[in-house]
């Protein structure tokens, strides 16, 4: 489903004279349907570098991102930003760690708005995100509530349900559990499950042990770009 060769990325720091910063050479990462790949490796290794490149964020000086976007194989690290923000609407999906929204717009015109760009009815639209906003503890009083006044962990949950709730094939997660409390990260550990067991193939970035064993098929470790030269 996803697939990178040789991948590499530098910053330049222009503070600091331009000086070249090293953070991924070579990566090579395949990940395929129904499986989860969480990137392991210390503080400074690339993970959120990886990830953002993954989604278009960050341009890679070298290598290849392939996505596959609706039966054919789209190269992220040399597309248009038209076919980036395609894939991104119907194939990749990414949850980071901050909600970022429109202000004043309530919970759950926010989570529903995901399915209402991709044709669904608005009744069934707010119907799905309500049941989902519910699934994961936030409760009904909210909803009508911009999230902007929630805590760290509410609005946490109303990302992820913003993230799941289209349904992408494949699924970027960054610390998806890490403001979350134990009930509230075995629910999202369910759902992360039920995904893989639909097809959605996740990279994430998982500091908590015991998420990432109950999540990850395997680890995909990163060395700092700067020790393996």
């Amino acid at each position: 489903m996803i697939r990178t060769e040789g991948l590499a990325k530098t910053f330049t720091l222009h503070l600091r004279g331009g000086m070249q910063l090293p953070v991924l050479s070579g990566i090579d990462l395949e990940v395929r349907s129904g499986e989860c790949v969480v990137l392991s490796g210390p503080s400074g290794a690339g993970k959120s570098t990886l990830m953002r490149s993954l989604y278009g964020n960050y341009r890679a000086e070298a290598g290849r991102i392939m996505v596959r976007h609706q039966g054919e194989l789209v190269d992220i690290a040399t597309a248009e930003p038209r076919v980036i923000l395609a894939v991104r609407h119907d194939t990749l999906g990414y949850v980071s760690q901050f909600l970022r929204v429109v202000p004043r717009v309530g919970t759950l015109d926010i989570v529903a708005d995901e399915l209402i760009t991709r044709g669904i009815e608005p009744a069934a639209a707010h119907a799905a995100a309500g049941a989902l906003l519910l699934r994961l503890n936030i409760p009904r009083r909210l909803h009508a509530i911009p999230p902007a006044t929630f805590s760290g962990g509410e609005q946490q949950r109303v990302n992820l349900a913003r993230g799941f709730i289209a349904g992408h094939p494949i699924l970027l997660l960054d610390e998806p559990t890490a403001s979350l409390d134990a009930e509230n990260r075995a629910v999202v550990v369910s759902m992360i499950q039920k995904a893989k067991v639909s097809g959605t193939a996740i990279v994430a970035i998982c500091h908590d042990a015991e998420v990432r064993d109950a999540i990850a098929d395997r680890l995909f470790p990163l060395i700092p770009a700067r020790e393996a030269a």
